[in-house]
């Protein structure tokens, strides 16, 4: 019977490793220089961690599946929702609010819950908590409030003066204190809780109609919280206990779920409503917008390294899919960019390269390099738009979100190059230039123009020639351009096209 063979040790470069010991002058003599694999082990090993999380640090990660149950497409073209029974990949991360990684799980806090969908159509992630409403509405307010919520600067201790000082001073804080501190406020597992967007969105149908959306994740195990004494008795034996019920219900196939719905609300109604609808502090009443389902969530598959694929693993409610979009939300209008910009600090300018955040579909832009770029995606194509080389990626029409109104405002994305006239003031300009500045200026930019494409000249030359014709003419001239013979040429092409 064989021996079944190990795989060879090496270094990162690939280099096959023969001893595993530190080379030396001798049995007793120093450590050298030379021994570049130990170096090499020991800067690695010092590079190991990356910062954690300034909010939301300590947590648990999960894939799984969402199930569409319920057609909404009168609602949202999102392609995940478009076919009752279609299945969309997820992954699934959940989280202490306040604590440091070392944190015990079974403290009182608010959870996170964050789920990353990976679309056909890019990926969608729904980053939310284990309440509907938060702290505070205005995102001046959000970075101090954390503040309250880590370490006094002076005594490095966790300071109730500083969170009720700031929470006295908020009484929009009142909803959501008010839900931390009573029996919901410890939830006994990840699996037993309920999940929410909290922020308001909008969903757009396939007619451009927009109604505001509020998501909601309906545990389908129960709600469990934890009594003080059950949590300081469970702290007091497992500081894990959220993480261990997680992965070990996962790892025996006892897979948790959670009934995926949505609350929605047409412009009227939000013109109409009591409060305002895009307050992060207020929920809307069940009873005047109901729960409507849309499907079902499955976590089935725990992850194979905890720190690729959990501790790097990063949520923005900036990547947003056509059919789901932004609202008024002040709060989630910051943390559009507060997101993504930490993910940039904290893991890296290309953290969505990595597996667990890498959308399914393909990625096409003019986003480039920056430290461990791949360019797997974009190879030797252009890095700039707009361009006309063969090939590029161009925006598409039927992508664009509707415009909608704010108040007397409209929002929406204007054509800068309509309304403007981009050539008089430069024709003033030339007219100002004798004779032999005008040769001087025309002969040095055909130097340079010449060395572009002829479809890029003739492009430039009929601006030259909307300034001054006599500005167009020089040009062409010392390009070689048949002017004539050139717009006759591109005619032709125009009407054949």
């Amino acid at each position: 019977m064989s021996e079944k063979k190990c795989p060879v040790l090496t270094t990162a470069d690939g280099a096959p490793i023969g001893v595993q010991q530190a080379l030396t002058a001798g049995p007793r003599g120093p450590v050298l220089m030379q021994d570049v694999q130990l170096l090499e082990q020991m800067q690695h090993f010092n590079r190991e961690r990356i910062p954690e999380r300034v909010v939301h640090a300590k947590g648990s990660g999960a894939y799984g599946t969402f199930t569409v149950t319920n057609d909404i497409s009168m609602y949202s073209k999102a392609a995940l929702f478009n076919k009752v029974g279609k299945k969309t990949d997820v992954f699934m991360r959940f989280s202490t609010v306040a604590g440091e990684r070392g944190a015990a799980d079974a403290e009182r806090d608010v959870r996170g819950f964050a789920v990353k969908f990976y679309t056909e159509e890019g990926n969608w992630d729904l980053v939310g908590n284990n309440t509907p409403v938060f702290f505070v509405r205005d995102p001046y307010k959000f970075q101090n409030f954390i503040h309250t919520q880590k370490r006094d600067p002076k005594t490095n201790l966790r300071d109730m003066d500083m969170q009720w000082d700031f929470w006295s001073l908020c009484p929009e804080s009142l909803h959501q204190v008010t839900i931390l501190f009573s029996d919901r406020g410890i939830p006994a597992s990840y699996r037993h809780q309920h999940g929410f967007g909290s922020h308001t969105y909008s969903l757009i149908n396939d007619k451009g109609e927009r109604v505001w959306c509020k998501f909601h994740f309906k545990s389908k195990q129960g709600v469990k919280n934890l009594m003080d004494d059950e949590s300081a008795n469970l702290i007091g034996s497992d500081r894990e206990s959220h993480q261990r019920d997680l992965f070990e219900s996962i790892e025996k196939g006892d897979y948790p779920q959670w009934r995926v719905c949505i609350q929605v609300m047409t412009q009227k109604q939000a013109d109409e409503f009591r409060w305002n609808p895009f307050d992060l502090t207020k929920v809307w009443p069940h009873a005047e917008f109901p729960l409507i389902e849309v499907g079902t969530m499955e976590l089935n598959r725990n992850p194979e390294n905890y720190h690729a694929e959990v501790e790097q693993a990063a949520f923005n409610p900036s990547a947003l899919v056509p059919g789901i979009g932004a609202s008024p939300d002040k709060m989630l209008q910051a943390r559009l960019m507060s997101y993504a910009d930490t993910h940039l600090y904290r893991v890296g300018v290309n953290y969505r390269e990595l597996p667990v955040n890498k959308p399914r579909c393909p990625v096409m832009n003019y986003e480039r390099d920056g430290a461990m770029a791949t360019a797997k995606d974009y190879g030797g194509k252009p890095n700039y738009w707009p361009n006309s080389r063969e090939g590029a990626p161009m925006p598409d029409e039927k992508y664009k979100d509707p415009a909608w109104e704010l108040g007397q405002t409209v929002v929406d994305r204007f054509d800068s190059t309509v309304d403007h006239d981009d050539y008089t003031q430069v024709g003033n300009l030339y007219a100002l230039f004798d004779e032999a500045h005008r040769d001087r200026l025309t002969t040095r930019i055909a130097g340079v123009l010449g060395q572009a494409r002829k479809e890029v000249q003739i492009r430039q030359l009929c601006h030259f020639f909307r300034v001054d014709e006599d500005y167009g003419r020089r040009v062409a001239e010392k390009l070689g351009i048949d002017v004539d013979a050139a717009m006759k040429e591109s005619g032709a092409a125009h009407a054949m096209a």
